[in-house]
């Protein structure tokens, strides 16, 4: 395992197909989780703390209708998409849990995608980083302290904490 400032990498597998050709990131993050005031988690800084993996060709961020218009607006104007999950209650994380986590599994199984990036403290997306692995997809894991969970990390092949 080799550390390096907010790096972890477990994989030592550089093939990444032709020279010209730069991996394909779909990049995925977990609003209500991560985008936490106790954070202060910049969508810029997230997005380029994956950028030295590839290319990110799809960038979503997943939210309830009860997040603040302005918290939309700013993940719009960094270039995500929002994506919009109706929870019945202000505290439902589950919903967006699975609606991130068919996402993920979607780009997994997806030719062009080379890595899947999750941005999470949550355990509940282990299967997601297994499932991505059996597709022959390296899996990137964004997350924070507190609460970070040891199993992503240990799970994945690529850790930025932010």
């Amino acid at each position: 395992m080799y550390r390096s400032r907010n790096v972890v990498t477990r994989s030592t597998s550089t093939s990444r197909g032709p020279a010209d050709e730069i991996p394909r990131i779909a990049l995925f993050v977990d609003g209500p989780n991560m985008l936490r005031k106790e954070f202060m988690i910049d969508l810029r800084e997230l997005k380029k703390s994956v950028l030295k993996y590839g290319r990110v060709t799809s960038a979503k961020v997943f939210v309830n209708q009860f997040a603040p218009e302005k918290l939309i607006e700013a993940i719009i104007n960094e270039g995500f998409q929002a994506e919009m999950i109706l929870a019945e209650v202000e505290a439902e994380k589950n919903d967006i849990d699975v609606a991130m986590a068919i996402g993920a599994v979607e780009a997994a199984i997806a030719r062009d995608i080379d890595f899947v990036a999750l941005a999470t403290r949550d355990a509940d997306y282990m299967p997601v980083i297994h499932m991505a692995k059996a597709y022959g997809k390296r899996v990137i894991v964004i997350g924070a302290e507190p609460g970070m969970s040891s199993g992503l990390q240990n799970a994945a092949d690529y850790v930025e904490m932010l």
